[in-house]
């Protein structure tokens, strides 16, 4: 039977083994099983060529139980509504997990923004905006940056969105850039966040993280944040891709020549120095302890999960390994440390820049990063504590079954406090 890699199909089939393993009220599982809102929006944009293009957007509340939608905004040419789905129910079990004051939402529009210039994105940006206008705002619903969107992006929504109500609101949308009052600390977030995971894991396996030997599927903003991280850290990372492939090198690379070549070549791949492997050959290297997916969705499967040899899977990206795959590493004893808890950075600081700009006051990048530590490293004991206590009841689960029972049973709470079920 061919695996599903349908990615709502997989969200919900996660949520389905944590509510049985929990006994999940029949009630609250069918509401937590579709997206209480679902937005389609049309959105005519001026091309360079003087012509009105229009485009398909999306914007996906999955639950606001425990407070407003929080998610971000992708653009990509096979952008779907599935995918948009999917990604809006992990924000809601990621926010729920770090316990912050937040529901799940997700968006995105169908579009190539690589072949767009400045003035196309800030048309397509801004007719987003107005298009979903009446759905989002600082008590609502949040957008963030996410694939192919930018702080400069955030700005023109922002702004876009202020307009239409007359007066500034810094609040509607978080990753925006420092100048319009985004947060200290934000642009790393999600890999700082990793990081603090990485640390903790390596306690728990006993890798000493200054020897520990690094291979990152993803060259984009969180893996190639968390290449500079882990150096800083003394670790080795010795493979990195992109979509184009990857290299690897036994000594380790080199961040700053790496940088400059993604840069000038448009590839990771060109790399002097090092032997050219392709993204699959990276996840099955035997000489690694720690293994980052930071690229896209499905990338361990159950074809490859009984190859993968690192002692640690840490998902920076969103959705890498599929249920069948988590099963396979958790069966093998691989620490596969689930992706709603490993990304959760980014939106624990895009918190913290919401929080911000309501009261006006604003905080230290050491103050920003001390507060994330506090809060992922306690997601990750709650993870493992949660792990323990069925294992102690005799139900063996993997530590993605744990943080989801944690973030379900939390959002199950709240709606039936509030009457809902």
């Amino acid at each position: 039977m061919q695996e599903e890699l349908d990615p709502f199909k997989i969200a919900q089939k996660q949520l389905d083994t944590a509510a049985e393993v929990m006994n999940l009220d029949r009630q609250a599982h069918a509401i937590l099983r579709e997206p209480m809102q679902t937005v389609i929006v049309n959105i005519p944009a001026r091309m360079r060529n003087g012509e009105t293009k229009r485009f398909t957007g999306f914007r996906v509340l999955y639950s606001n139980a425990r407070g407003p939608g929080k998610g971000g905004i992708r653009y990509h040419p096979q952008e779907s509504l599935e995918t948009v789905k999917a990604l809006a129910a992990w924000m809601t079990w990621k926010c729920s997990l770090a316990n912050i004051p937040y529901g799940g939402a997700k968006g995105g529009i169908i579009c190539d923004p690589k072949s767009m210039n400045p003035q196309e994105l800030e048309s397509i940006s801004r007719g987003y905006i107005r298009a979903v206008g009446q759905f989002i705002g600082p008590d609502k619903d949040v957008p963030a940056p996410d694939v192919y969107t930018t702080p400069q992006i955030m700005a023109w929504m922002m702004d876009e969105y202020s307009k239409m109500h007359g007066k500034n609101e810094f609040g509607v949308i978080t990753g925006k850039p420092l100048e319009v009052w985004g947060s200290e600390g934000r642009f790393d977030s999600t890999a700082m966040g990793g990081m603090y995971v990485m640390r903790e894991a390596a306690k728990l396996l006993k890798i000493n993280v200054k020897k520990a030997r690094i291979a990152i599927q993803g060259f984009g903003n969180a893996g190639s944040f968390a290449f500079e991280l882990a150096t800083k850290l003394g670790a080795k990372v010795v493979a990195i891709s992109d979509s184009h492939g990857g290299v690897y090198s036994g000594k380790g690379l080199d961040f700053q020549k790496l940088t400059e070549t993604k840069e000038k070549t448009g590839s990771v791949v060109t790399y002097k120095g090092a032997e050219k492997i392709t993204n699959e050959e990276l996840l099955k290297l035997d000489d690694i302890d720690v293994l980052i997916p930071a690229a896209l969705e499905n990338q361990i499967t159950a074809a490859n999960a009984d190859k993968i040899n690192a002692k640690l899977v840490l998902e920076l990206a969103n959705g890498p390994v599929t249920p069948e795959a988590d099963q396979i590493l958790f069966e093998r004893k691989v620490l596969d440390m689930p992706d709603f808890l490993v990304n959760s950075g980014g939106v624990i600081v895009s918190y913290f820049e919401w929080a911000q700009n309501r009261q006006g006051y604003y905080w230290t990048q050491d103050e920003v990063y001390k507060r994330l530590d506090t809060i992922i490293t306690k997601s990750f004991a709650d993870t493992l504590d949660t792990q323990k206590k069925y294992a102690q009841a005799g139900k063996k689960i993997s530590p993605r079954t744990a943080a989801y029972v944690i973030a379900v049973s939390r959002v199950a709470s709240a709606m039936k406090a509030r009457g809902w079920y």
